[in-house]
């Protein structure tokens, strides 16, 4: 029962980590005069192939925006049941940000490559890089939420 809890806990500081990615990946994108939506809709590409890179909000656009967070969610549970109770707060928060800026070069080095080129040549190097340094931060703290997940199940 302890192993679901961290999984869970890992899922939902997985998920809070990947929307906080998610409004920085769209505030850098404001900043560099793009669309708010052009990385949620880089995404759906996945899906909806080159017509779904469209300078607004479209329906493709949620299909995006889920896939990345249904990924980085399951990214957050693994690493929840990975981790689980070993080591200190600075520790997991720092194996947070080295496992975020794995999965980042892991993704976009061999992963899209072979799912969906047309991320690696739109994606925002940069901002994507921070923006997993940022899930990862969040993912590192998910030991808070692992004492809310097991008063639900009586622990």
């Amino acid at each position: 029962m302890k192993k679901l809890c961290f999984a869970l806990a890992g899922l939902h500081a997985g998920m809070l980590g990947a929307l906080a990615m998610l409004a920085w990946l769209a505030l850098s994108s404001a900043f560099y005069r793009r669309s708010v939506w052009s990385v949620s809709n880089l995404f759906a590409s996945t899906f909806y192939g080159e017509p779904a890179l469209r300078l607004g909000f479209g329906v493709t656009t949620l299909s995006g925006s889920a896939l990345l967070l249904l990924m980085y969610s399951l990214l957050g549970a693994v690493f929840g049941l990975v981790i689980g109770g070993r080591g200190s707060r600075m520790q997991v928060l720092l194996l947070g940000v080295l496992a975020a800026i794995a999965w980042y070069y892991f993704t976009f080095g061999f992963f899209w490559k072979h799912v969906n080129p047309l991320i690696m040549l739109y994606s925002p190097d940069r901002p994507m890089l921070l923006g997993h340094m940022l899930y990862g931060g969040l993912l590192g703290r998910f030991r808070i939420y692992v004492a809310a997940v097991s008063a639900v199940f009586g622990e």
